[in-house]
């Protein structure tokens, strides 16, 4: 029989008891460590975390300045910003960025180029900014972003100026261009830079833009701005308006720019014009140039191939940077210096037969004139028609230091100072020069060639405006400057120094300067060619190739960049100077036949101004030989 097993109800009581004490003492526990918790949250780390949350919820965002603009004398607007459409990426709010890449590539036109910049500028993002993919986005292209927004969180559309340049390539080597800030500019910047670059993309890269950098970017802003989820902005909490950049009044006049542009016709080279009374650059034409507006957002590589490798490089500043032999260009001046030290008076002359020998020298320099200018050649004659020979006997007597000297005076061998950056300093040698740099000593053939402006000598067309302009003024040095105001206050001229020469020998050379224009022999007739006022100038054949001793120069022999630049100089009128010209034009030959009618077209279209041309100036006073 077996034994049979009855429940005790105490014993089951007691069980369930003790299970649900444990139990709630379980509960008791996590309650505690949730209170705990919370506790830690709400009260410990408050601060902490509602920072984080705002973080996510809030930021600040850089406020691009509006970049000054810039105008030319008379108000015509050369650099203005113009409203653009960005499209920019928040990296935090994107989950997969290949596959938010491939679908913007559905919906708008993008490069690779746009792709391998955009993940650049990726790796020097700050937390939450938006960096952008496209710029210049069209209409269609913005419509179909929108209707798949929720498709593309993280992606927006930012309306932002660009700069524009309404004159394109007119101004390009002068104004310049601002392009986008590139890796090696930030290598460059300091803490301080990288705040106030923030939010804006774009830096001078080129001329004006770029030297005056600081005064035109302006100072960036900030806005604080509540944003959901996707990081759309849903309000702006606060704002700190940023300081628009300062707005440039230039010397430089649109008209009389396009004036020298269209006068150079198709041919390459340069054309510079300075206002004679105050150093202000009236026209700064480097030919061929470009638009500068393919720069402004990122060319593309076509396009900057196309530029860079083309045979006329229209990227090169020819006007500030290109150095070439000035040739006969440098007479006046040297003239000047001669008398100035004694060298030759009024009453001197020679025979020229066409050559000049050095004393115990077989070689025979030659005279452009191969028959040469007669028995009684004085400075008037030599420089009306650029008489060679001349000169030859001059730097033989002359002492080359001295030469360098003037040479110095008038703003050659060095930078000039203009406010335009990447100048060039051409050179005028002297004999401490060549024992430097050639480690060879200085030979009586090398004053020959110097004193014609060829050999050793390179200048800039730059050079060659400021040292006719301060030819015009008998002496007064101006500093070249392109702005003339900034934000309406005008900035004075600034006398460099004073070339000081007695009062007859200015007299001699002016009158020699003016006979070569409106001289029936002189070499620079066609710069005067229906004019009402009178020009003095000087004309230029500087030589690319040489010549041996006993040949001549055959133009159809050679091929057109090896033929002879022209050149000429000149100011206006002579009775009251008010505008002095530079003119190369590469490879053009003849300096008065080609490059003289293009100052005369300067000439008549500043001199038919109202007067007010006039106003602002009187305010402001208070081996082989060269054809001319």
């Amino acid at each position: 029989m077996h034994d049979l097993h009855f429940k005790d109800p105490l014993t089951e009581q007691r069980l369930f008891r003790n299970r649900m004490l444990v139990a709630l003492a379980g509960v008791a526990v996590l309650l505690g460590v949730l209170v705990a918790r919370l506790y830690n949250l709400q009260v410990v780390n408050y601060d902490d975390y509602r920072t984080q949350s705002d973080e996510n919820r809030i930021q600040v965002r850089p406020v691009a300045p509006t970049r000054g603009l810039i105008y030319d004398r008379n108000g015509t607007l050369l650099a203005d910003n113009r409203p653009s459409y960005t499209l920019a990426i928040v990296h935090e709010r994107i989950r997969d960025m290949d596959a938010t890449l491939e679908l913007l590539g559905q919906l708008v036109r993008l490069e690779d180029s746009d792709v391998q910049k955009f993940r650049k500028r990726l790796q020097r993002r700050r937390p939450f900014e938006p960096i952008p993919l496209r710029f210049r986005l069209s209409e269609d292209e913005i419509a179909r972003i929108s209707v798949n927004e929720f498709r593309l969180p993280g992606v927006s559309v930012e309306a932002e100026l660009v700069r524009y340049y309404p004159l394109a390539d007119l101004f390009a080597h002068s104004v310049g261009y601002v392009g986008r800030i590139s890796e090696r500019d930030l290598a460059r910047f300091s803490e301080e830079d990288v705040r106030r670059y923030s939010g804006t993309q774009s830096i001078g890269k080129v001329g004006l833009e770029r030297s005056y950098e600081d005064l035109l970017l302006g100072e960036v802003g900030y806005e604080n701005v509540e944003t959901n989820a996707r990081g759309r902005v849903l309000r702006v909490l606060e704002r700190h308006d940023p300081e628009p950049g300062r707005e440039l009044t230039l010397h430089l006049d649109a008209r009389l720019q396009k004036v020298a542009t269209e006068a150079l016709g198709e041919h390459r080279g340069a054309v510079v014009a300075i206002d004679v009374n105050t150093g202000g650059v009236l026209a700064f034409v480097s030919k061929p140039s470009f638009d500068p507006n393919l720069f402004v957002t990122g060319i593309s590589f076509n396009d900057y191939r196309a530029l860079s490798d083309s045979l006329d490089v229209p990227l090169f500043n020819r006007a500030l940077q290109g150095q070439y032999p000035p040739g006969s260009t440098l007479k006046p001046m040297m003239g000047l210096g001669g008398l100035a030290d004694g060298v030759i008076t009024a009453e001197t002359t020679i025979k020229d037969p066409g050559f000049y020998r050095l004393p115990n020298d077989t070689r025979r320099y030659r005279d452009w004139k191969r028959w040469g200018h007669g028995n009684k050649v004085d400075l008037i004659q030599a420089l009306t028609e650029s008489c060679d020979v001349y000169f030859y006997d001059m730097a033989h007597k002359w002492n080359i230091d001295r030469m360098h000297d003037i040479a110095s005076r008038f703003g050659l061998g060095a930078k000039t100072g203009i406010d335009l950056p990447v100048e060039r300093p051409g050179l005028f040698p002297s004999r401490a020069w060549k024992r430097g740099a050639r480690g060879l000593p200085w030979f009586p053939g090398d004053s020959l060639n110097a004193v014609l402006g060829q050999g050793f000598v390179l200048a800039t067309p730059l050079q060659l405006a400021v040292m006719t302009a301060t030819m015009a003024n008998r002496g007064t040095h101006y500093k070249p400057q392109v702005v003339m105001a900034v934000d309406g206050v005008e900035e004075p001229p600034e006398i460099l120094h004073h070339v000081e020469a007695r009062p007859e020998h200015w007299k001699l050379v002016f009158e020699g300067m003016e006979s070569v224009v409106n001289s029936v022999h002189g070499t620079g007739k066609k710069a005067g060619a229906g004019l009402d006022f009178r020009v003095a100038g000087k004309s230029g054949t500087a030589q690319i190739v040489g010549i041996a001793q006993g040949e001549r120069y055959d133009s159809e022999a050679l091929k057109e960049r090896h033929r002879d630049h022209a050149l000429f100089v000149a100011f206006a009128p002579v009775d009251d100077p008010q505008i002095a010209v530079s003119v190369l034009v590469e490879n053009g030959e003849g300096g008065g036949a080609v490059a003289a009618p293009v100052a005369r077209e300067l000439f008549f279209d500043w001199m038919s101004r109202p007067m007010e041309n006039t106003v602002r100036a009187a305010e402001a006073d208070g081996e082989g030989g060269n054809r001319g």
